[in-house]
């Protein structure tokens, strides 16, 4: 699939390269995000040249991730100050999960939260997903925070279902289906009985 560039009233959510990788290298020096996704820790040069020069193009062209620097709308083709990452990594068939982060100065501002909805729209809308999974470590509480403000039912806790840095850990599951958008689905769902 061929990169999109997707746009809100504040923000331009387009790929990322090469020209980016020092914006990305300096937003992943935050020991947040180092402590909270899964970017490399320590984060290196050689991290963020990798992630914008092969992961992201490779992600695109082989359909199985889609990520999208999310950058200030100043008028320009490219954007303004980098602000946030989220990006969908399919999981199965009709299933994609969100991942996400935001540079430090731009946290509070409800721009991934933005980004987040404007990225399962177009998930669900040009890609056919029809559930887009949102995880996290027990104890992110700003991670679910967006994802319940994006409205992501949450469903749970997993235990010992995602690894961090070589440690198993129980994370929450959260969902956002095209209903929950006024979408149409690609596959009919039928909820339980009194759901």
């Amino acid at each position: 699939m061929e990169p999109v560039t997707l746009t809100t009233d504040r923000l331009l959510l387009r790929t990322v390269d090469g020209d980016d990788s020092d914006a990305v290298y300096a937003a992943c020096q935050d020991p947040d995000i180092q402590r909270w996704t899964t970017v490399p820790s320590p984060y290196l040069r050689e991290h963020a040249e990798s992630f914008v020069g092969q992961l992201v193009p490779d992600g695109w062209r082989d359909g199985s991730m889609f990520t999208l620097g999310v950058f200030l709308r100043d008028g320009s083709r490219r954007g303004g100050a980098l602000v946030a990452m989220v990006g969908i990594t399919m999981r199965s068939l009709g299933t994609g999960e969100i991942g996400f982060w935001a540079t430090k100065e731009h946290r509070g501002r409800g721009y991934v939260t933005e980004a987040a909805l404007t990225v399962s729209r177009w998930a669900f809308t040009s890609v056919g997903i029809d559930r887009v999974e949102w995880r996290a470590e027990v104890g992110n509480e700003a991670s679910r925070a967006v994802a319940r403000r994006a409205g992501f039912a949450m469903e749970g806790t997993l235990r010992s279902a995602i690894n961090h840095q070589g440690v198993r850990r129980d994370c929450w599951v959260g969902s956002l289906l095209p209903s929950d958008l006024g979408l149409p689905s690609t596959a009919p769902y039928l909820p339980p009985r009194g759901a």
